[in-house]
């Protein structure tokens, strides 16, 4: 180490001194567990040591810390940068991994589908699809509730996003985006050094990318030849309408998105190539598929699990009390965050959270330690949706879909879609434990899934 990297270091806040390797797979594997213990350890500020070469992850949880990294200026905070690992699955072209004007454009294209009337027109669907998932289920049986709701969320984004509905494309793509989603954290680490990407599981998941990749750009083409796009209201016809009629139009949803757009070039009216939409669909495809799952799967175990707010949710669900039921499943998603912490990689020496940070340090906000903070929500632990109902909630403190200018696009459409199922669900069962003790967490791809699957009876009411 020379002296001017030691000296980097030691702007640092504290951390273990295990050797990067062996932090990266803790990181990995068991970051539900390992997270909390260097909070108890070093407390709200702390560094941990990932790849390339140990580079620093500077983790923080209080409020007005993460309110800092959300509001800080997108040229010096880099959320793309910060996202590099999840390259080989998304694609360079993904707004989950471009920064500054790139990805600003990427957003405002994608935004006005799930924004207002898209929004909206989405629902009909959305509860038809869960009512055919909901009727092949019979009374009295053990429900593999991630799978199911795996499979039902795949059929929802399948059709939002892609407009497929022809049967043969449809079984193409389940298998493929099935293996894509599965893939284990180890194999997102390892395809940094590509000499491991002709051994097994990597090549094998090569093969399945360039099998994905066929089948997208199959219908990305005969999309392309289709003379009704203007009538359809799926993602890919939307943007395939870039270039022919102009940028779509959409109300930016904040004063400062809009500022940021104005730096966006508004002549740049370009038709996107192929690899550019297939990178902005895988991306949507994953990141709307499996997030949604895993939120139903946890939030129907704590149905199970607490008799009394399913009782309540039961009543709401038969009234039409679609805002209890958004709460109970915004609590779902706070005891048990999906994607527990993101990223963003500092361009410049940056003051963060009373630390003088160097360029190239991630700073990482953990939305599990903030969602499970005593002092952002007491009884943490406790499953009780009426915190949503009460005003209790203080900015920064509930973070699912991220914040700031990085905050997820496809928010009100995940919250639209597991209120529809939640409600679907709860007017057709009611729903008991196998056996009655807490799920543990899986790290499965970048998201926190129920490792026992959720397995819940569901009996006919």
């Amino acid at each position: 180490m020379t002296a001017v990297q030691a000296s980097r270091d030691a702007q640092l806040p504290p951390g273990p001194k295990l050797p990067w390797f062996v932090q990266t797979i803790a990181l990995m594997r068991a970051r539900t567990r390992f997270v909390p213990a260097m909070h108890r350890r070093y407390g709200d500020l702390f560094t941990l040591r990932v790849p390339p070469g140990g580079r620093a992850l500077v983790f923080l949880n209080r409020p007005e810390h993460i309110k800092q990294v959300f509001a800080g200026d997108p040229t010096t905070f880099h959320a793309g940068e910060g996202n590099a690992i999840l390259g080989p699955v998304m694609g360079e072209h993904s707004v989950l991994l471009t920064d500054e004007d790139v990805h600003m454009r990427a957003r405002k294209l994608l935004m006005p589908a799930f924004n207002g009337a898209a929004l909206r027109s989405y629902e009909a669907l959305v509860a038809s699809l869960a009512k055919r998932e909901v009727d092949t289920w019979e009374s009295g049986q053990t429900l593999v509730t991630l799978d199911r709701m795996n499979a039902l969320t795949l059929e929802i984004i399948m059709q939002v996003v892609f407009g497929v509905t022809d049967e043969r494309r449809l079984a193409e793509l389940r298998p493929l985006v099935n293996r894509t989603v599965n893939i284990g954290p180890l194999i997102l680490l390892g395809w940094a050094y590509p000499q491991l990407q002709k051994r097994r599981p990597w090549s094998a998941y090569l093969a399945n990318q360039t099998a994905l990749n066929e089948v997208l750009y199959a219908e990305i083409a005969e999309r392309r030849r289709a003379t009704d796009l203007a009538e359809r209201s799926d993602v890919l016809s939307r943007l395939l309408l870039v270039g022919a009629d102009g940028d779509a139009d959409h109300e930016p949803s904040s004063g400062e998105e809009r500022a940021r757009n104005e730096r966006v070039d508004e002549r740049d009216q370009r038709a996107l190539s192929d690899a550019e939409l297939r990178d902005q669909l895988v991306t949507l495809l994953l990141a709307g598929h499996e997030t949604t799952a895993s939120a139903l799967s946890w939030t129907i175990h704590e149905l199970a699990m607490n008799r009394d707010v399913q009782r309540r949710a039961r009543t709401a669900a038969d009234n039409g009390d679609l805002k209890y039921l958004e709460a109970v499943l915004k609590e779902g998603m706070r005891v048990h965050p999906i994607i527990d912490q993101v990223a963003r990689m500092l361009t410049e020496d940056t003051t963060v959270a009373g630390s003088r940070l160097p360029a190239g340090t991630t700073v990482t906000p953990s939305i599990r330690l903030a969602h499970l903070r005593e002092q952002n929500h007491p009884d943490p632990y406790r499953f009780r949706p009426e915190r949503f109902l009460d005003n209790e909630i203080a900015p920064n403190t509930w973070l699912p879909f991220g914040g700031g200018v990085r905050r997820c696009i496809g928010a009100g459409f995940s919250l639209m879609e597991g209120t529809a199922v939640l409600r679907e669900v709860l007017q057709r069962y009611e729903l008991t434990m196998t056996e009655r003790k807490p799920e543990r967490t899986r790290i499965r791809n970048i998201t926190c899934v129920p490792k026992g699957k959720a397995r819940v009876v569901v009996t006919a009411r």
